[in-house]
């Protein structure tokens, strides 16, 4: 099944049923919006998989679908969780700036909380007082659980993700190092983030859903240029099998919670740093990370982060070439404060 938000002016938005090749969508009637249906899963999913076949074997039925009309899935969430499932990627910050990365990171993920009340639309622009702020994409998968008791282990909470998404978890990398420092967390560096406008059912995915894990390349391009292509399967340290029992073990994950798989990091052929498209690498799923291998073995980055201007697309293909969760499809805007 597959499931996307209209903006209709509200804050949750209108369900929509959207057709298998994402070309056509019906208001859904069994729920109004996706928190509603995620509230009563168990009883309103069958309801909606009902009216997603009616829609697929009709193909008179329903509207244009219109990426461009929709909110993220959720346009806002009980939970936002954010994942660093790439040790890959870890690995690559602390070694550019020439730091130990410890044992414990390849046991237990890094997972922070983000702002759940606003999520950026999927083709809405990114707002930004000043590009020194460091704008910089994440292209991530994501999963929406059910409800999820506490400590129940990674053997057990795959049976709960419901829904399936890509993200793009926007970061300001001039402010993170203040932040961190502070020992406290995020929370200025990473503002509202974006989602797909497609949300599918693990069923859509087929073997490409295998062992918790999304096992099929992420496309990330930068002003119409391939910035990305890694593999969501390749070098997946943790699978969200493992993401989800670290963020239940000391509290219920309520339905309607979002985890993400943090940036999407493949390592190079020959076990190294990866290396941009142009060079017959698979590229970066963030800025960062470019810049982060161009420390490594230039000794300084050259490549800026997001200016105003810029544009960033990110999308996701099955095997035969067809888009399966929609275009997040962003430009750098900047923002006037209100005076």
């Amino acid at each position: 099944m597959k499931l996307a938000t209209r903006n209709n002016n509200t804050r949750d938005g209108q369900l929509l049923i959207v057709s298998r090749d994402l070309k056509r969508a019906t208001e859904a009637q069994a729920a109004t919006t996706l928190q509603a249906a995620m509230d009563e899963w168990a009883t309103l999913s069958p309801k909606l998989i009902a009216e997603y076949d009616a829609l697929n074997a009709d193909d008179s039925a329903g509207f244009d679908f219109d990426e461009s009309a929709c909110t993220s899935p959720l346009p806002r969430s009980p939970q936002w969780l954010d994942g660093s499932a790439y040790v890959n990627h870890v690995e690559l910050v602390r070694k550019a700036r020439n730091a130990e990365m410890p044992p414990s990171f390849w046991e237990d993920p890094l997972m922070y909380q983000g702002g759940s009340d606003t999520f950026l639309r999927p083709h809405e622009p990114i707002h930004m007082e000043t590009t020194d702020w460091g704008i910089d994409m994440e292209a991530e998968t994501a999963v929406i659980l059910d409800d999820v008791p506490m400590g129940l282990k990674k053997e057990r909470t795959l049976d709960y993700v419901r829904l399936i998404m890509l993200v793009n978890d926007v970061s300001l990398r001039g402010l993170i190092p203040q932040e961190l420092g502070k020992g406290f967390g995020f929370l200025q560096s990473k503002p509202s983030s974006s989602f797909s406008p497609v949300a599918v059912t693990p069923d859509e995915l087929g073997d490409n859903w295998n062992n918790g894990k999304v096992t099929l390349p992420i496309n990330v391009d930068l002003n119409d240029k391939p910035l990305g292509r890694a593999n969501a399967g390749i070098d997946m340290t943790f699978n969200f099998g493992k993401l989800i029992e670290h963020a239940a073990k000391t509290r219920p994950l309520c339905a309607g919670t979002i985890i993400g798989s943090g940036t999407i990091s493949n390592k190079g052929k020959d076990g190294g740093p990866g290396k941009p498209i142009d060079e017959g690498g698979l590229g970066y799923s963030c800025l960062a990370e470019e810049r982060m291998v161009e420390t490594i073995l230039e000794g300084k980055p050259r490549t800026p982060f997001m200016q105003f201007g810029d544009n960033v697309k990110i999308w996701m293909e099955d095997e035969n070439g067809n888009s399966i969760f929609g275009l997040i499809n962003q430009d750098v805007e900047q923002y006037n404060a209100p005076a």
